[in-house]
Order: C-alpha cells, then structure tokens, then sequence
C-alpha cells in the first residue's frame, strides 16, 4: 500500500491542479479553499510516507531492459520532498493575497498546484530516466507561470528559461545515456553505478561526461555562465519567482546533481580528477560572481535573484568535495537556504504588493510603515550573511569544516570564497535594511504615508519561516544526524 502512496503524492496535486480551471466555484474563498486544502492533504501523505518509509519501489510504466519510471524512497529523497512539503502549504496561502488583484487566477494556480506534483516526481524518482523525465515536466508546468503576466518582459523572460533549460537538458540528456550504457543498473545506489570493470573505453570520456552533464543540470541550479535566466523570471509574480528560487526548481537542479555525483558516477571514480577540479572552479567562481552582482542590481528582486545564484553554488560547493561530510554541508545550506530566500523573497513581494514599488532607492522610510515586514526582513538578511543563532551559520560552517577535513587545496579556496561572499551578502543585504528603517534626516515621512504592512495571510507564513530560521540555527543536530546518516549510504 505504501509503495502506492508514493505514486499518490505525486499524481494527486497534478490531476486536481488540472481541475481548477474547470470546476465552478461559487466564489474566489472556495477556490482558495479546494486548493489549499489539497495542497495540505498532499504535504500530510507526504509527511506520512517519510514516517512510515516503504521498502520497496513502485513501477509506474516498464519500457525495454531495465528502464522504467519508478518511484522510490531513499534518504535523500525524504530530505527534498520533505522540504517541498513543508513549504509549499506555506506559499500557496501566501498566492492567494497576492494573486488577488492578478488576471488569470485559476490558470495560475493550476500549473502552480501542478508544480507541487511534478517536484515530488523528482524527489522521489528511483533511477534516473525517471528523474529526467520529471526534471523535463518541471521546466513544461514552470514556463506558463513565468509567462503569466504576458508583458514583452514576461514573454522574454520565458522564452529565456525555456531555451536554457532545454539546452540544459540536453547536455542532461547525454549524461543518462551513458548511465544506461556503461552502468550496472539505472537505479540510484549509494556510491555510483558506473561498470568500469567491463568498459572499454577511455576514462576522461567519462570524466568529460560528468562534467558535460553536471553543467546541464546546473542550468536550473543557475550555474555560471548559464544563470541569466534566474534574474529575468523576476518579472513573474512573487509566488512564482519563490517558487523557482527556493524550493522547486532550482533545487531540483542542485537534487539532480547531488544524484549524478553520489549515486551515478560515484565520488571514488571523480575524487581527485581533473573533472573534480572543473565543477568545483566553477562553483567557487558562480558563489563570488552572484554577491558581486547582486551588490549592483538595484532592483529588489532581481538582486535576490544573484543572490540565489550565489547560494546554489555553496550546495554545489558542497558536493564537488565530494566527501560525506561535504554532502551533509549540501544538505544544510539546501534546507537553510530555501528556509531564508523564500522568506527574503516573500518580503520584497509584500512590498511591491503593498506600495507598487520595486527598486532598492525606492525603499526608503519603509521600516518604519511596515515594521514587522522589514523586521522579519532583517532577521532573513542576518540569516543569509551567516550569523551565529540563525540557521545561515550551521550550513555555512558546515560547508566550511568539510572543506578543510577534505583537504583539497582547490576546497580552500573556496573557503575564501565563502568568507568574501559573507561580506558582499552583508553589504548587498544591509544596504536594504538601512535604508529602510534610517533614511536621510530631511526624509519626508508624508510621501509614505499610505504604506503599511500587509494582512496576516502573508505575514504568518513570513512569522513561520523566522522560526524556521531560529530552530535550524539554535538546534540543528536532528537535522545533521539524519544528513549524516544519508551523506554515508545509511539511510
């Protein structure tokens, strides 16, 4: 029954998104209501599933060989789907203000409620045809809401994720061909499936793979130089730029490596290649060029957006250490992070929400009309520049403590990666702050003086988010052992 369950949580908020554009509501509530409720309903089985974990794997479709599209719950996938889980209730109460006034609610929180379905078909995906498969029905069920609005802006903006995506996907695409070929089994196992004892041919083809297919699914962790994407989707609504910087899919794309590097190709084969040195230059380089262009975008969201690009590549960070304790450093920044962006993120929607106003310049005074907004702002800003307390601390000493056991020279440089992109973070962060609650003494407090904070159904999922970044930072170790206990094959 359970391994059923597994194929329930993904189809159940896809076939029921599908509906909301077709059933008559009386009204905009119980629209609101039907799909809350399944977004709800969905996070509890989940939640169930991860407590009463199946054995075995549930076969949807069986092709030729040993391919098939088959769900399966592993450690790391109760991790992700897990955090998908818990928040998704969350931003979708979140939608509903927001959306209030936008056209074309229902077509919305279709694909919106579809999204929730698909992330979990990556999560709980047990080979890697599967994954591929959801990780391509990601970037299908995405493009319409980054579409939304259906500016110039918006149609540029969507037009841009899809080229990159699919680009990405091809290079993806290459990688799981060779899985297939040259692996024992396309499941995911702890440690790899490569068959290196019957291949023929040469290593650095494979090591070039690795590489080639580590970029392609880095499109969607935004990755340098395939991340312009990621500031474009700004122009979507705040909901769904959350969305793809926090929880769906550019974590899909950091999932999607953390599978290719620890259950495909194996660290023992990558541990000390040229292919290591590669991906890991590239995250140290991505993690250092997103704070730096955060400090010069002006628009809020849009320097949120580099400031995601920076934070992905601190999980990638993680993972090209290729050491259980650089998985475990992965996995905290994975779940602190889309902890604080989704949060940061929530923020800046509530202002432009409440005041129309989107740029850094434009802020100032705001602390004081909308104290608690700014105030729990302030709280994701410490949170992300890594202060001790908040849950931005654990993950990044965590990574940082992996570096140094792992000693690799190239992971000490990452480590001064890490300590410059703290003080860029601080400034990019704080230069909001400041301007928000201590504007110029001549400031004209009248100019602002229809701003206030928005109504409880944004501000509680914002008030549950900071406890989720105080509980994370002052009592992390549950979290860590059961990292540990994935990061070394044991869960």
């Amino acid at each position: 029954m359970n391994e059923i369950m597994l194929l329930i949580i993904v189809l159940f908020p896809f076939a029921t998104g599908v509906l909301i554009p077709l059933l008559p509501f009386k009204n905009r509530r119980w629209m609101m209501i039907y799909i809350e409720t399944v977004v709800v309903i969905n996070s509890i089985l989940v939640w169930l599933l991860l407590f009463n974990r199946p054995d075995g794997a549930f076969t949807l479709l069986k092709f030729t060989g040993n391919l098939s599209v088959t769900f399966h719950l592993d450690g790391l996938a109760c991790i992700f789907a897990g955090l998908v889980s818990a928040l998704w209730p969350l931003a979708t109460l979140y939608s509903f203000e927001y959306m209030k006034h936008e056209e074309h609610e229902k077509i919305f929180f279709m694909f919106y409620t579809m999204t929730f379905g698909v992330t979990l078909g990556i999560a709980t995906s047990a080979n890697i045809l599967s994954m591929y498969f959801f990780y391509e029905l990601l970037t299908l069920v995405t493009t319409p809401l980054v579409l939304h609005t259906l500016t110039r802006e918006a149609v540029l903006a969507s037009r841009t994720y899809l080229y990159y995506s699919l680009g990405g996907a091809a290079f993806a695409f290459i990688g799981m061909i060779f899985i297939i070929v040259y692996g024992s089994t396309t499941d995911f196992v702890y440690g790899g499936v490569l068959d290196l004892a019957n291949y023929t041919g040469s290593v650095n083809l494979l090591l070039f793979i690795y590489v080639l297919a580590f970029m392609g699914f880095g499109v969607k962790a935004a990755i340098c130089p395939f991340c312009s994407w990621l500031p474009k989707a700004g122009v979507a609504p705040t909901p769904v730029t959350a969305l793809l910087h926090a929880v769906a899919v550019v974590k899909s794309g950091a999932f999607a490596i953390m599978r290719l590097t620890y259950y495909c190709f194996g660290t023992e084969f990558l541990k000390g290649t040229w292919a290591q040195y590669t991906v890991m230059s590239i995250t140290i380089f991505t993690i250092v060029f997103g704070c730096s262009m955060a400090i010069r975008e002006r628009h809020l969201k849009r320097r949120l957006a580099y400031s995601t690009i920076s934070n992905l590549s601190y999980i990638l960070f993680g993972v090209t250490i290729m050491t259980p304790l650089g998985l475990v450093g992965a996995l905290t920044h994975m779940i602190c992070h889309a902890v604080m962006k989704i949060c940061s993120f929530f923020c800046a929607g509530a202002v432009m929400y409440k005041t129309g106003r989107s740029y850094v310049y434009e802020l100032d005074g705001f602390g004081r009309k909308m104290p608690k907004t700014f105030g729990i702002f302030t709280i994701s800003a410490f949170a992300l520049m890594g202060v001790p307390g908040l849950c931005g601390f654990i993950s990044k000493f965590n990574l940082a403590k992996a570096a140094v056991e792992s000693e690799n020279v190239l992971a000490y440089v990452g480590i001064g990666a890490l300590l410059i992109s703290a003080i860029l973070t601080a400034i990019y962060m704080l230069t909001i702050v400041i301007r928000a609650f201590f504007p110029k003494q001549d400031f004209d407090y009248h100019s602002i003086r229809d701003v206030e904070d928005p109504n409880w159904v944004m501000l509680l999922p914002l008030s549950l988010f900071v406890v989720g970044m105080v509980v994370l930072g002052l009592h992390p170790q549950p979290l860590i052992e059961l990292f540990t206990n994935v990061a070394n094959g044991l869960f």
